[in-house]
């Protein structure tokens, strides 16, 4: 069992930044490829970006480029989520996701590939 934590979430207004993390429990968190993924009220959740086990390859949805970053720590069991110059299209409430089959950076912009989820934390930007 795993179990993901977020944090980082809050108020920031339209420019502004913030930086998600996600710790995973357990020991094997290094053999996990991850994911960050948003859902808006009314919309379907959407793929934000993802991290091979490594952190040797990320990959982001095409609109979020230049201005999110995804990275780890295996040493800290944690996945960062680093969202620059936010838009209030942004707000939503974004969750961590963990992979324990990975089999390739393009498969983890699919939300069945994940086998374990966190609550999410809410981010919110004003204009």
């Amino acid at each position: 069992q795993v179990q993901l934590v977020e944090s980082g979430g809050g108020l920031v207004q339209a420019g502004g930044s913030l930086r998600l993390s996600c710790t995973a429990s357990g020991r094997t968190f290094s053999r996990y490829a991850m994911g960050w993924f948003r859902q808006a009220p009314g919309k379907e959740r959407e793929f934000v970006a993802a991290i091979s086990w490594s952190g040797g390859s990320t990959y982001y949805a095409d609109s979020l480029k230049g201005r999110f970053t995804i990275s780890r720590v295996n040493a800290k069991n944690t996945v960062y989520l680093q969202m620059n110059s936010l838009k209030p299209e942004d707000t939503a409430v974004y969750y961590c996701a963990a992979d324990l089959n990975y089999s390739g950076i393009y498969s983890l912009a699919t939300i069945n590939e994940y086998d374990y989820w966190g609550q999410g934390t809410q981010v919110t930007v004003s204009s």
